[in-house]
């Protein structure tokens, strides 16, 4: 799956649209230039944002503290950003 993602100086920013309250969690695809999530949590309390770190840390095979929500903390499009150097090594181009 090619993930559209921009870079920044301290690694890669990917868009995402979450869909909270889902039967199901895990990554389903690409939505336009967006990652689109799966989650189980419900957007109260930041569950939701706690859940989406746990599944993208599990789908690219990264730590939690790598990747931080850097827009979007009550929407369900958000801007995350995943720092370190594995990010040249997941994400090429």
């Amino acid at each position: 799956m090619d993930i559209p993602f921009s870079r920044t100086k301290n690694g890669i920013c990917i868009e995402v649209k979450v869909e909270p309250r889902s039967s199901k969690k895990g990554v389903s695809g690409v939505l336009g230039n967006k990652l689109k999530v799966k989650l189980n949590a419900p957007p109260v309390d930041g569950a939701a944002n706690e859940q989406l770190i746990e599944v993208l840390s599990e789908t690219f095979g990264i730590k939690k503290a790598s990747i931080r929500i850097i827009r979007g903390q009550t929407s369900k499009h958000k801007v995350i950003e995943i720092s370190g150097a594995i990010t040249k090594l997941i994400f090429s181009g």
